[in-house]
């Protein structure tokens, strides 16, 4: 089982969360499952099988032991942070995480989505995916 996994994401975001520069855009959330923090400079993210490099997380990015990581899928490289080179389509698709080497660790298909909602794991890390209020770096379940 994978210690790095995509926890939840937002594909309509319009007053949720935003960036540093204060845009609303489509976020990816990653979740470390393990106690120990874990160094994933030079993971993929792709919403393209056929192209699993599509965007290489930035050297010196680590994910602290049952930490979150936000990316935020924008198309807006040039912002300082984490910004992915793809947006995420309210229509639906496939988003992958990938290790340095281009294995595959976590994959997430999610159906369209108007609503100002996020396709959540719950419980953190292992649960099934289902839409739900966004809980935006910090955890999926509702205690």
């Amino acid at each position: 089982n994978p210690e790095i996994v995509i926890n939840e994401l937002m594909p309509v975001n319009t007053n949720s969360a935003a960036d540093q520069n204060g845009e609303y855009d489509d976020w990816i959330e990653i979740f470390n499952l393990s106690s120990e923090k874990i160094n994933i400079s030079g993971y993929y993210l792709t919403d393209n099988k056929s192209n699993i490099s599509k965007w290489k997380i930035p050297d010196g990015t680590s994910i602290s032991g049952h930490g979150y990581l936000i990316i935020w899928a924008d198309k807006d490289t040039t912002q300082a942070g984490l910004h992915a080179n793809f947006k995420l389509s309210s229509l639906g698709e496939k988003v992958l995480l990938s290790k340095a080497d281009k294995t595959s660790i976590d994959e997430v298909v999610y159906p369209a989505q108007g609503l100002e909602l996020s396709y959540s794991r719950n419980p953190d890390g292992t649960g099934e995916f289902k839409w739900q209020n966004p809980t935006f770096n910090r955890s999926n379940s509702f205690k």
